[in-house]
């Protein structure tokens, strides 16, 4: 089969869990690209944030037009991101293939693990919030503490995200849930968002240092986007729990992929 079409059709794979999940696409396509592709973490990284940059734009776009993007809380973020997302792809240059392969492959267990735990929490109330809505119930209370955790939030989801190339929203969707009280299609939204500006600086910093692959770049990123414009019609016909899940499993999926990569597992 044509490597185009099957790098087209991965991409697709990855617009297509990212419109339903609002995350989890990002953190499939390093393993996509790493497991089917046999690209080195470091090449597959700046592909990766450079298709789930654009998809997430269109996205995020989406959720704008229908107001429930969290713009304050996205721009916060994606700043501190932004600012963080270039030491990442500089510490991946000195990191061996392996290991980032493990540490990958053990963040995505955590996150899997924990978001099944956590599918159904006991609410918090209020005051134990970081973010806690207002009394209209609608705009998020601006306290410094919950600036502080929505920038450290960021800084962590841009780090990552040039580190690993995952976008970041597996990191922002679980501690904004945490964290809020804010609905889970907001927080997708939202995630989105923030994955937009810091995929920019992200892949900015990848071109520079030259370790982005045009060649595979372009139609990995034409096929993530046909998929999140396919997922949309679906998106909205989820439950949050079932969101939840699937995100879980994307998660838990993606790790076993890294795993056995790192056995020496392939099935191409």
């Amino acid at each position: 089969m044509d490597t185009q079409l099957i790098t087209s059709g991965l991409g697709m794979i990855v617009g297509l869990i990212l419109a339903l999940t609002g995350a989890g696409g990002g953190i499939l396509s390093v393993p996509l690209l790493v497991f089917f592709l046999h690209l080195p973490m470091q090449a597959a990284s700046p592909i990766g944030l450079l298709a789930v940059g654009l998809a997430s734009g269109l996205g995020a776009l989406i959720g704008l037009y229908r107001g429930i993007v969290r713009y304050r809380a996205a721009i916060l973020m994606g700043i501190s991101g932004m600012l963080a997302a270039p030491f990442g792809i500089l510490l991946a240059q000195y990191i061996p293939n392996r290991p980032l392969l493990l540490g990958f492959a053990f963040i995505l267990l955590y996150n899997a693990t924990r978001t099944f735990r956590q599918s159904s929490p006991a609410p918090l109330k209020p005051d134990q919030l970081a973010c806690a809505l207002k009394k209209d119930d609608v705009h998020l209370n601006w306290t410094l503490r919950c600036m502080r955790k929505i920038a450290g939030i960021g800084f962590m989801s841009g780090l990552l995200s040039g580190l690993i190339g995952v976008g970041g929203g597996f990191v922002i969707i679980p501690s904004l849930t945490r964290h809020s009280q804010l609905d889970i299609r907001s927080i997708q939204a939202t995630s989105l968002a923030v994955i937009t500006l810091v995929s920019v600086s992200g892949v900015s910093a990848a071109a520079l240092h030259g370790s982005l692959s045009w060649p595979v770049a372009i139609p990995f990123a034409s096929g993530s986007i046909a998929g999140l414009l396919v997922g949309q019609m679906w998106a909205n016909k989820m439950s949050p729990q079932t969101i939840k899940h699937l995100f879980a499993g994307v998660s838990l999926f993606a790790a076993l992929m890294m795993l056995s990569k790192v056995a020496g597992i392939s099935p191409v």
